[in-house]
């Protein structure tokens, strides 16, 4: 497993989940973009193989969660700004139709006795975290303007809870639009 390279705790969570799932992943080193030097596009932070053999591309948004249950997905912010959508969008297209877009969205919880109602709570460096995926494709469905001054998009809350998944179903991308959380 390559090094973390300096990414945030919410990478650095995730990266570690990915190892302790024993996912094939490449950590997208920011600062080695040479290739791509006079490309303006926003990078990723993975490309994970998934199971039934699918490569997806994957970026990590982290979000904090103060809730108190995890039951209804009803308090968590899954906003990114239109850089992240054009960014992911022009490296699918790069990489081409045997890649599949995503974002997950790391959660820090905040709240010590939250109500995990079956979502899996990974623990790392002290904090508590869970992973949800939503296909880049999804996102884009059902994305609305969140800020105009800052670019930013989200999904509603019903539109969060029918495309996001528990980020275990990235290992086995073929079951992930097959399965409610």
């Amino acid at each position: 497993m390559k090094a973390f390279n300096g990414k945030n705790h919410y990478e650095k969570a995730f990266q570690c989940w990915l190892g302790e799932n024993k996912a094939r992943f490449v950590v997208i080193d920011q600062a080695k973009r040479a290739a791509f030097a006079k490309v303006k596009i926003k990078s990723f932070d993975f490309i994970v193989s998934a199971d039934d053999g699918k490569l997806c591309l994957t970026e990590v948004k982290g979000r904090k969660f103060k809730g108190t249950t995890l039951e209804n997905k009803s308090a968590m912010q899954c906003w990114v700004t239109m850089d992240d959508v054009n960014g992911l969008s022009a490296w699918q297209e790069i990489f081409g139709p045997d890649y599949t877009a995503v974002f997950v969205f790391a959660y820090d919880i905040e709240t010590p006795d939250i109500d995990a109602d079956d979502v899996e709570i990974f623990e790392f460096e002290g904090r508590h975290y869970c992973f949800y995926l939503i296909s880049l494709a999804d996102y884009k469905k059902f994305m609305v303007l969140r800020s105009p001054k800052w670019q930013t998009v989200t999904l509603l809350t019903e539109d969060f809870k029918s495309c996001a998944r528990q980020a275990k179903y990235l290992l086995c991308l073929k079951d992930a639009n097959e399965r409610q959380d």
